[in-house]
């Protein structure tokens, strides 16, 4: 899958108020210090795509992209700031929950992790969405260019050491924007996803 093209749509703060129609869409979501934003941006090839907020972990804004006229990325609200009020969480949490459960047209969600702290307690309540939710979850493991290869693959394997009594589908990958680690890997998997809707559109037909 080439990105040809990524324009934005649309940011709001509920799920009824998102794109109506069938195009198939992948939800990105993680901390807000991971690096989900420059994530987001290589992989689109559009630097300034997904801005990075001046006030991390304060938006509850999902943003809407649509990428070669045909699907949706999507950007979720990052979580995980001590300084946000408890009452902001409870939003954060409700948005969350409604747009994964009630989003038919979900294909997938892009999970960040930081590869030197994962799996943290909002990082499980994810997976357990997506476990919930059926969906596939590409794990991105990210800043890995703060580590070596063998201590990249040494963290992948507790990853999926930890994630194996989920019984999710899962993909693991390190990755680094800044290095430019598991790109190609990582829209491999993207494109994976997208052929399957696909297909599963066409069955339907």
């Amino acid at each position: 899958m080439e990105i040809k093209s990524a324009e934005f749509v649309i940011s709001n703060t509920k799920v009824d108020l998102c794109p109506k129609g069938n195009l198939p869409e992948y939800a990105f979501i993680g901390r807000s210090n991971v690096g989900k934003s420059s994530l987001i941006n290589m992989l689109t090839r559009k630097p300034k795509l997904a801005m990075t907020s001046a006030t991390p972990g304060k938006t509850l804004l999902i943003n809407h992209f649509l990428v070669n006229k045909e699907w949706y990325l999507v950007d979720l609200p990052g979580y995980g700031y001590a300084q946000v009020p408890e009452n902001m969480k409870r939003q954060w949490q409700k948005a969350m929950s409604d747009y994964l459960q009630k989003r038919d047209c979900l294909g997938g969600l892009v999970l960040t992790m930081d590869i030197r702290t994962p799996l943290r307690d909002h990082d499980r309540m994810i997976i357990d969405w997506s476990i919930a939710a059926n969906l596939p979850c590409l794990i991105l493991l990210t800043k890995a260019d703060k580590f070596g290869i063998n201590k990249r693959r040494e963290v992948i394997g507790e990853v999926k050491t930890a994630l194996s009594e989920f019984g999710g589908n899962f993909t693991i990958i390190a990755f680094s924007a800044l290095k430019k680690i598991g790109i190609d890997e990582a829209r491999a998997v993207l494109n994976n996803w997208f052929s399957m809707m696909h297909t599963d559109d066409n069955n339907e037909e």
